[in-house]
């Protein structure tokens, strides 16, 4: 069965960093893209960021750009969003996605398997 379990979650300090894993079984994961999306208490879930299975390119949501970083490595099949320059409203559970042979999409609907999260809280 598909798993995909989030880890390095964490209380930060606003202006510092931290690097979330998404480690993933029982699909092929070479062939999925890989999304990041969170959700703060009281919102929608939101997309973060994604990186496409074949090409890598990547897609961030306008508020992290410039600050997150995307990346994967298929031979540990595990996605990476590296989060610089954090900020209080960054707060929110994290959440990665695969959507198998996906294009670059920003939708949740978009993507076929999800993690149960982990925590991201940063303290101004």
């Amino acid at each position: 069965q598909v798993q995909l379990v989030e880890s390095g979650g964490g209380l930060v300090q606003a202006g510092g960093s931290l690097r979330l894993s998404c480690a993933a079984s029982g699909l092929t994961f070479s062939s999925c893209t890989m999304g990041w999306f969170r959700q703060a208490p009281g919102k929608e879930r939101e997309f973060v960021a994604a990186i496409m299975w074949r090409s890598g390119s990547t897609i961030y949501a306008d508020s992290v750009k410039g600050r997150f970083t995307i990346s994967r490595d298929n031979a540990k099949n595990t996605a990476y969003l590296q989060m610089n320059t954090l900020k209080p409203e960054d707060t929110a559970v994290y959440y990665c996605a695969a959507a198998y042979f996906g294009e670059l999409r920003t939708t949740r609907g978009a993507y076929d398997y999800w993690g149960q999260g982990t925590q991201v809280t940063v303290s101004s």
